[in-house]
C-alpha cells in the first residue's frame, strides 16, 4: 500500500439563494446544505472547551483497492468503488488511532462542519452514559421522575431505559417521505418551517408533551427519533443545564476536538437531539475512537465509563430479540440497537452510529478500527449504499489487521 496526501476538492459555488427551510432537505440540496446548516437553521456552539488537540497521526495509505468479498446479494468490488458510488462528502480511517486515509469531495474540508442527523444520538446517547456513570441518572428510573412535564403524555410509565433501546411503546412514524409523520411533525413544531415559521411553533418540548402511547412500554425495538429528544431533555433536567453546555462539559471538551460543533435548535434555543449536531470529519473520528477504546479518548481520558461501554457492547438478555420482532425490517437480521448505537450482524464485532442521507461511524473494538463517512445521498434512507459501505469498512478492518500492511 502506498502512501497518499488527503484529497480535498476546490469548493463548490453554494447558492443560497435557492435554499430555505422548506427545501433546505430535498435531493438536490442537500449536498451544499449540509454543509452549511448554520445559515439555513438557527445554531448555537458545542464548545471545545480549552483543553489541548489530540494529535491525529498520519500513516496514509491507498486504501481504494482493497477488495470487498463476493456475498450471496453481491460481487466482489473494491472499496474504491463504494466511495465513489456512495455519494461520499469526507471519510476517514482511523487504525490504533492513526489516519489511514482522509478524503474529501464536494467542497468538504478539514475545517468544514457537516451535519450528522441521526448519528447525533450516538452522541446524546454517550452523554447519557457519562451522567449513568457519575451515578445522576439511572436508567431503570422512570422518564417521569426527571421530566414530570411527561407526565400526563404517553412517556408515563416509560424509563430510560426504554428510549435509550428506542423500546417505549409511544405512537410515531419515522417515514421521512411522509410530510404528515410524526418525525416530519417535529420540524415543524421547532419553526423549521417557512409555512409555520418560529413564531407560531410550538417548541420541542411542548411537541414532546402531546405524543401518545400505542402499546405497552418495553416491548419490541422500533425507531423513533422522539426517544432520542426524550434522553436529551432528561438529561438537561439531571444537569440543571441545556445539552450545548452539558455536552461539551462531559464530553466534547474531553475528546480533544480541534473545533467546536453546532447543534441546530428549536426557537427556545433547545436542540435537535435527534438528529441536530454537525461537527468536521476529523472530530466525528474522536469520538468514535472513544468507543473502541473503552471509552478512553485519543488524549488518554476516561470519559465514557468501561461498564457503559460493556453494557452497549453486550445488551440485555432479550435485546436482540425485541430488535428481531421489532415492525421494521432494519435488513439486519440478528442484530440489535441498545444505548443509541446499531450492532448490524451477529457475527461481526463492529457497532455503528447512523443517520440518514449517508452519516456513519463504524466502530471495530476488536481490531482497533475506527472508519467515518459524511454524505449527502439524494434519499434519506438507501440500502444500495448503506450495507456496501458497511462491508468496506469491514474489509478494511481485516486488511488493516493483517500483519506487515501497516
Amino acid at each position: 500500500m502506498t502512501e497518499t496526501s488527503p484529497n480535498q476538492a476546490m469548493p463548490v459555488d453554494p447558492v443560497t439563494e435557492t435554499v430555505d427551510k422548506d427545501n433546505w432537505q430535498d435531493p438536490g440540496n442537500v449536498r451544499w446544505s449540509f454543509q452549511h446548516v448554520d445559515q439555513v437553521l438557527p445554531t448555537t456552539p458545542i464548545s471545545r472547551g480549552a483543553g489541548p488537540v489530540a494529535e491525529l497521526p498520519l500513516a496514509l495509505q491507498d486504501l481504494g483497492e482493497v477488495e470487498i468479498p463476493k456475498t450471496e446479494f453481491s460481487e466482489a468490488r473494491s472499496v474504491r468503488s463504494v466511495i465513489e458510488a456512495s455519494s461520499t462528502d469526507a471519510w476517514m480511517v482511523l487504525h490504533n488511532g492513526k489516519v489511514l486515509t482522509e478524503e474529501y469531495f464536494n467542497g468538504m474540508a478539514p475545517e468544514t462542519e457537516h451535519l450528522l442527523m441521526s448519528v447525533s444520538k450516538s452522541l446524546v446517547g454517550t452523554v447519557a452514559g457519562v451522567l449513568a456513570g457519575a451515578g445522576d441518572l439511572d436508567p431503570n428510573r422512570l422518564i417521569t421522575d426527571y421530566v414530570p412535564e411527561l407526565a400526563s403524555s404517553g412517556y408515563a410509565g416509560a424509563t430510560v431505559r426504554h428510549i435509550l433501546d428506542m423500546r417505549s411503546g409511544i405512537r410515531f412514524s419515522e417515514n421521512y417521505l411522509d410530510p404528515t409523520s410524526e418525525v416530519r411533525q417535529i420540524e415543524e413544531a421547532i419553526g423549521w418551517s417557512e409555512s409555520k415559521p418560529a413564531g407560531q411553533a410550538t417548541g420541542m418540548y411542548e411537541f414532546l408533551t402531546t405524543l401518545e402511547a400505542k402499546s405497552e412500554h418495553g416491548g419490541v425495538y422500533q425507531y423513533r427519533s422522539c426517544e432520542t429528544d426524550v434522553l436529551g431533555w432528561v438529561c438537561e433536567k439531571i444537569a440543571g443545564e441545556s445539552m450545548q453546555t452539558l455536552m461539551s462539559r462531559v464530553l466534547w471538551s474531553r475528546i480533544g476536538a480541534e473545533r467546536d460543533a453546532l447543534i441546530a435548535t428549536d426557537q427556545y434555543g433547545v436542540g435537535m437531539f435527534d438528529g441536530g449536531i454537525n461537527t468536521t470529519l476529523r472530530d466525528l473520528a474522536r469520538f468514535g475512537y472513544l468507543h473502541s477504546n473503552r471509552g478512553v479518548s485519543l488524549t488518554g481520558e476516561q470519559v465514557a465509563p468501561t461498564s457503559w461501554i460493556g453494557d452497549t457492547l453486550t445488551g440485555d438478555v432479550d435485546t436482540r430479540q425485541a430488535f428481531a420482532d421489532g415492525p421494521d425490517d432494519n435488513r439486519m437480521p440478528g442484530g440489535m440497537y441498545r444505548n443509541q448505537f446499531w450492532f448490524p450482524f451477529p457475527d461481526s464485532h463492529a457497532f455503528l452510529a447512523l443517520g440518514i442521507h449517508g452519516q456513519m461511524i463504524y466502530i471495530n473494538p476488536g481490531a482497533n478500527f475506527v472508519g467515518v463517512k459524511l454524505s449527502s445521498w439524494g434519499l434519506p434512507q438507501d440500502a444500495s449504499k448503506l450495507f456496501p459501505t458497511i462491508r468496506a469498512f469491514d474489509a478494511l478492518a481485516s486488511a488493516v489487521n493483517i500483519p506487515g500492511v501497516e
